[in-house]
Parts: structure tokens; C-alpha cells; sequence
């Protein structure tokens, strides 16, 4: 009892407080003059935080004192099972299929579902590890800050908020989208064109803000409240979706699946990358393991098991779609609405319109509970003001980070196009999982202070070969590199970087759950990460270097000294 006074003593404090201390409590920021000093010391401070490594304790323990108020432990595994299934179900799958199949695969985007769904599949593996052993909310910024330091952990939490930003506004722009196709034929009917403004941000959309602000706000009402709205939406979800593939399959034409290829396997590829939207949201389920009763048992169940069906599902609901229409002829926004009308059944393109709006709608609320639990953990880490880590005391909700996500994602999906959305939405995705497999490897086989040097060493020299052939190889796909000496040579390097792994001694056993065919899965998520995201192209490429720079700047001006200062305090106070 002695450790609950001081938290009792804290949620006297009002919640509704605004002053600088509670956003910039921080030793750096409290005078000009010490904003001053502290740049003046960057680059030692730089040196001190790279490859500083947080402990399980601390982000389970410490961490969760800046919140003053804890989260409510109300979350079962069945809560998990539809919570996975209702965020990730009725984003992607309705959103991008239809811009793939018709832009860069045809009909073979059945096939870059099941690819994608390897890979997701794999990261599912490496994320459920972590959860059942780390049950905090901050996911995976929380496990790469344990296995690969600050500042790693930093450029990934800047991605998690991109991510979470990204794909809330154009989840609202594809709502927006679908019900703008059951009024009248035409996707952007309800936006407002202005012509001063570039290509890709010139459609504002102003119901995308009003949807976003909505679901958020139901999210901010309680965990339960919103885990049990989405169950019943997803069982309503799941009908449609059982209706979609069996309707589908009925007035399926085989002709239509000729050319399967008509982009070629790059084409196919492209598409992979791009659909792996659709499998985002299943680390919502490990995001919610602060607030899960029986962690151990409960993430794996609902990870793994979910996870796989739903690869299952939309490798069926990919080719139902390309069998009904020719995939030129698919509607690059409201695609599944409108294949309906196309083959006369137009009281079906309303059902189909009805319940993907239900969808992405569950999408939204089951979304919104993740991202701000991102964000939380990362304002607990002083990586953001920790004004944004407050718990309310009532909600037992993070209200301000909800807030911050939910008024950033709102002026993004006013101005930008789905296009442009999900090609950074993916290459932020597919980097974190990449990062997720090479933290998992890390873990096993790195302890500090017990693993001998030697064996240290040749473990990083394994990592680094293992990841630099993935590097390879995607490098040579993107050239346009079809010989077999290049990949045979490329191959061989990862094959015997992951061998020379195998033979080291594992450091550490998993407690609760393992993945299995360590350091074969993970090495094998690397390869797939990083190839999928050498098929994204230049220009998200060169938005996801932007972007980071960006990071970078802000974390030199104000993370890097905000995190110093709590971690000497913390030794300090130790």
C-alpha cells in the first residue's frame, strides 16, 4: 500500500491543466538560459542516449507512474479476438484492393494478399513474444527501447505516429469515399476541388474530420464501452464479408482472371506492398495489453489465432472480386460497392456500402484506442511532452494523446489523396515490423552484462550480413535485375548469415511464449519487410527520408534532452 500514496496524491491534482510544467517538466526547458546549455551539450548527450537500452521494469513499472492514473485491466481474449478482427477487417481490405488489383496486380493481387499475409503473419510471431513478456502500451516502441536503445526506439515511435496519422485519415477518406458512391456514382462528390492546390491534396474533404472526430470521441469514452460496440459491429461485418465471397463466387466469371499477370510479377509485388495496409491494426492487439487481464494467455490467442483466418478471408475476398469484373473495370475508391452495380445487382452495392462504412467505422474506434496508446507510451518515455501520457481518472482513457492523434489525423485527411496516404502508411508498417523481427533476434541472443564479447560479435556480424543481403536483394529487384547470379549470390549471403546465427548460443529463453524457428522466422521477416519496402518505389522512399529527417531535427532540439534529463534524474533518484 505504501507505493499507491504518492499516485493518490497526484490524482488530486485536476486533470484539466494546461501550464508549461506539465508539458516541458524537464531540468532543459525550464529557463532560456538552460535551453541553452542543453544544446550546447547535444553531442555528448547524443553519445550518452544512442544505444541507451530501457528494461522491462522501467516500461512496466516507472513509466506507468507518469500517467498518474493506471488503465483499466478489462480485456479478455475474446475482446482481443474481435478487436484484432474488427481493426483490421474493413480498413485495407475495402480501401486498397480495389486501387491495387486495378493499378498494379489485376487479378494476381490474390496472390499479393497471401504474400503480404506471410509477412504480416511472421511479424505477428515476433510482436506476440514481446506482449506476452512486456504487457505495456506502447507495443512496439516499448520492445525496440528495451532490445534496441533510445534512439532507435525514437525514429520508430516517430513512425508509429506517422502510421497512426496516416492510416486514420485515410481510413475517414476512404468513409468519405463510400458513402459518397451510395448517393451517386461518383467517390468524390461530396469533396470540394480547389484547383490552386497540387495534385493529391487538391479534394478537401470535410466529412472525412467529422467521422474522424466522432469515432475518436466514442473511443475517449471507455475501453470496454468501445470494445463492446465493436464486437457487435464486427459480427455484422463478418455476414457481409460471408456474403461478399459467397455472391461473389456465384456470379464469378473465369474469363475475368485473363491476363492473371497483366503487370507482371513486379506489378504483383508493387501491390504487395501496398495491401500490407490491410493487415495493419493486428498490433493493436498487442498495444492492448496494459489493459489485458491474463496477458500471457490471452495475446497469443488473440494475435496468432486471428491473424490467420483473416489472410485467409481476404485472399478470398481479393479473388471474388477479381472474378466479378475485369479489373480494368474496377472502381479505384469504392470498389466492392460499386462491382455490385456493375453486374446488376444494385441493391447489393448498397448492402456492401452500408457495412464497409460499418467497418471502417469499427476500424476508426478499435484504431483510435491503439494510437493513443502509442502515444502515451512515448509521452511517458518524455520522447513527447508527457502532458499527453495523463490518464483520465474516470475513463481510465488517455484523453490528451487521443486528442493530439485525432485533431493531426483530421487536417491530414482533409487535404490528401488515398494514393498518396497509403504508400507512407506502408513504408512506415512494413520498417517497424522489420525492426520488431530485429529486436527479437537481439533479445535472444544479446544480455548485457552475461553474453561473452566474442559471441557478441559474431552475432552482430551475422545481423549485419543477414540484413544487408535483404538489402540486397530488394535492391536488385528495384534495378530491374532479373539474372540469377545476383540473387543466387544475395540468397546464399542471408542463408549463411542466418546459419551462422543458429549456431551461437541463445542468451535468453521466452518465459511465456516463444516464436518458433529462431533465428529462421525473424531473418525471414527481414527479407520480407525490406523487399516489400523496395517495391514501394522512389517516391515513398524519398517521403519516408522527409520524414525522418524531420524526426531527427526534433529529437536533436528536444527528445534527445528531454529523455536525458529523466534518465539521470531516474539514476539520481536510484
Amino acid at each position: 500500500m505504501a507505493e499507491e500514496k504518492p499516485i493518490s496524491s497526484t490524482t488530486k491534482r485536476s486533470y484539466w491543466r494546461w501550464s508549461k510544467t506539465d508539458f516541458f517538466p524537464e531540468t532543459s526547458f525550464q529557463t532560456l538560459s538552460s535551453y541553452k546549455t542543453a544544446l550546447s551539450q547535444t553531442c555528448p548527450r547524443l553519445s550518452d542516449r544512442l544505444l541507451a537500452r530501457s528494461s522491462s521494469t522501467d516500461e512496466l513499472v516507472t513509466l506507468q507512474k507518469v500517467s498518474e492514473n493506471p488503465m483499466q485491466k478489462c480485456l479478455t481474449w475474446w475482446d482481443l479476438i474481435w478487436l484484432s478482427f474488427g481493426s483490421v477487417v474493413g480498413s485495407g481490405i475495402f480501401v486498397i484492393t480495389g486501387q491495387e488489383a486495378h493499378n498494379n496486380a489485376g487479378p494476381a493481387i490474390v496472390l499479393s494478399y497471401a504474400i503480404s499475409g506471410l509477412s504480416a503473419l511472421l511479424s505477428v510471431f515476433c510482436y506476440t513474444e514481446f506482449a506476452a513478456e512486456i504487457p505495456v502500451a506502447g507495443g512496439s516502441f516499448s520492445y525496440l527501447r528495451v532490445e534496441l536503445g533510445d534512439f532507435v526506439a525514437f525514429i520508430a515511435a516517430g513512425n508509429i505516429l506517422l502510421e497512426a496519422l496516416v492510416g486514420a485519415a485515410g481510413l475517414g477518406r476512404s468513409w468519405s469515399s463510400y458513402f459518397a458512391s451510395m448517393i451517386k456514382n461518383d467517390s468524390d462528390f461530396l469533396r470540394i476541388k480547389v484547383d490552386s492546390l497540387p495534385v493529391g491534396f487538391n479534394l478537401l474533404d470535410p466529412l472525412a474530420v467529422v467521422v474522424l472526430l466522432v469515432a475518436n470521441g466514442i473511443a475517449m469514452s471507455g475501453t470496454k464501452r468501445t470494445s463492446w460496440l465493436n464486437w457487435i459491429t464486427s459480427l455484422v461485418s463478418g455476414a457481409v464479408i460471408v456474403f461478399v465471397i459467397v455472391f461473389g463466387f456465384i456470379h464469378a466469371k473465369t474469363s475475368n482472371l485473363e491476363p492473371f499477370f497483366p503487370y507482371g510479377v513486379e506489378g504483383v509485388f508493387r501491390a504487395a506492398a501496398v495491401v500490407y495496409w490491410s493487415y495493419t491494426g493486428f498490433d493493436m492487439v498487442a498495444n492492448m495489453a496494459e489493459e489485458t487481464k491474463k496477458p500471457s494467455r490471452d495475446i497469443p490467442i488473440g494475435l496468432v489465432g486471428s491473424m490467420s483466418g483473416i489472410t485467409v478471408v481476404y485472399c478470398l475476398m481479393a479473388l471474388a472480386l477479381t472474378m466479378m469484373v475485369k479489373y480494368t473495370e474496377i472502381d479505384v475508391n469504392a470498389a466492392y460497392s460499386v462491382v455490385f452495380e456493375q453486374i446488376g445487382m444494385n441493391w447489393a452495392k448498397y448492402l456492401v456500402s452500408i457495412c464497409a462504412l460499418k467497418g471502417m467505422t469499427t476500424s476508426l474506434l478499435v484504431g483510435s484506442l491503439g494510437q493513443a496508446r502509442y502515444t502515451t507510451q512515448i509521452a511517458r518515455a518524455h520522447m513527447i511532452p508527457p502532458f499527453f501520457a495523463l490518464i483520465h481518472p474516470k475513463t481510465g482513457t488517455p484523453v490528451y494523446a487521443t486528442l493530439l492523434v485525432t485533431l493531426i489525423s483530421a487536417i491530414v485527411a482533409l487535404f490528401s489523396s488515398l494514393d498518396v496516404l497509403s504508400s507512407v502508411l506502408s513504408f512506415s508498417t512494413l520498417f517497424i515490423f522489420m525492426l520488431i523481427a530485429v529486436a527479437l533476434l537481439v533479445r535472444r541472443y544479446y544480455v548485457k552484462d552475461v553474453t561473452p564479447k566474442n559471441d557478441l560479435v559474431k552475432f552482430l556480424m551475422c545481423l549485419f550480413i543477414t540484413i544487408g543481403s535483404s538489402i540486397g536483394v530488394s535492391a536488385l529487384w528495384n534495378s530491374n535485375e532479373r539474372g540469377w547470379l545476383g540473387y543466387t549470390a544475395a540468397g546464399l549471403l542471408w542463408f549463411f548469415g542466418t546459419l551462422g546465427m543458429a549456431f551461437l548460443s541463445k542468451q535468453r529463453v521466452p518465459k511465456v511464449w516463444g516464436v518458433p524457428l529462431v533465428p529462421w522466422l525473424p531473418s525471414l521477416s527481414i527479407v520480407m519487410n525490406l523487399f516489400l519496402i523496395g517495391s514501394l518505389g522512389l517516391t515513398a522512399i524519398l517521403r519516408f527520408i522527409i520524414c525522418s529527417a524531420v524526426m531527427i531535427v526534433y529529437y536533436l532540439l528536444v527528445g534527445l534532452h528531454a529523455t536525458y534529463d529523466v534518465a539521470h534524474q531516474n539514476e539520481l533518484s536510484a
